[in-house]
């Protein structure tokens, strides 16, 4: 797999594209060149992100990808740039979107990485829509409602979305929110958080923690055909490896990749992780 990166060179496309009755703000990094790497030229890569974090925190990750990759990234209706809808949602409703949107986008197929929140949105589409997923990669992610919980003190941050609007309060959670390298440089996570991130509404947030309340997919990961990846840090308050370990043990073509860090390091340590990405979509 080419060691190479997109770097500023890459050609991002920002439009808006309705998907039933649902605009939805959307980015999309072209591939550069035909796939001689051995990925599936057709196939791009979409991105679900985590809960209030607009498609740009994405963006030093989807940097040190392969350039032979097309990148699809969208704003959750209600974060970012795409307007809340009118009635909150579950995670059913966000994978008919995703659906949607790649029909939209022309794509048959994609392979689909989720991060934190996002990553129970990976499993559900995996599961529910599995022929448009090729391939999963689940970051920094647990099974929902059962699960092996964070601590009290550190769950307690994410009721709202505070630390998106307020940077010297990030700041100071930063730590014990995401471990990590936020422990001893917190204004990093800070300022990628706060930097061309863009905040939604409030009642976009808690639409967001309504989609996945009682949510589970421990009955049908075992079900699940796709290849996974499941990335996990060892220093992760808010989603400890235990999870991990657990979600690997149930699907049954998966692998775990540990790595020093803790739940932002898809962002903060892209360098890193984004080639262990990359190579795993790329295997024939």
């Amino acid at each position: 797999m080419p060691t190479n990166t997109r770097g500023g060179s890459a050609r991002h496309t920002m439009r808006t594209i309705a998907v039933d009755g649902q605009q939805l703000r959307v980015c999309v990094t072209a591939a550069d060149g035909a796939a001689a790497d051995g990925a599936a030229a057709d196939v791009p890569l979409l991105l679900v992100n985590g809960i209030g974090a607009s498609l740009e925190l994405l963006q030093p990750f989807v940097d040190q990808l392969s350039p032979s990759l097309e990148v699809i990234r969208f704003d959750v209706p209600g974060v970012g740039g795409s307007p809340p809808p009118a009635l909150p949602y579950r995670f059913t409703g966000v994978c008919r979107l995703m659906a949607g949107l790649l029909t939209a986008l022309g794509h048959r197929q994609a392979d689909v990485l989720g991060i934190s929140w996002g990553g129970g949105v990976a499993q559900h589409f995996a599961a529910f829509r599995g022929s448009r997923c090729r391939r999963l990669v689940l970051v920094s992610t647990a099974t929902g409602a059962l699960m092996v919980p964070a601590r009290p003190a550190v769950l307690r941050h994410m009721v709202t979305p505070r630390r998106y609007l307020d940077r010297d309060y990030l700041r100071s959670v930063a730590p014990v929110l995401y471990g990590g390298s936020a422990r001893d440089d917190p204004e990093r996570v800070s300022a990628l958080m706060h930097g061309q991130s863009r905040v939604g509404s409030r009642a976009g947030y808690l639409y967001q923690l309504a989609a996945g309340a009682g949510w589970t997919s421990l009955p049908f990961l075992p079900l699940l055909r796709q290849r996974t990846l499941i990335l996990s840090g060892d220093d992760d308050p808010l989603i400890p490896l235990a999870n991990a370990r657990l979600m690997n043990a149930l699907i049954p073509r998966s692998r775990l990749h540990v790595y020093q860090g803790g739940h932002l390091s898809l962002v903060t340590e892209a360098a890193e992780l984004a080639p262990v990405v990359s190579r795993f979509l790329g295997e024939p």
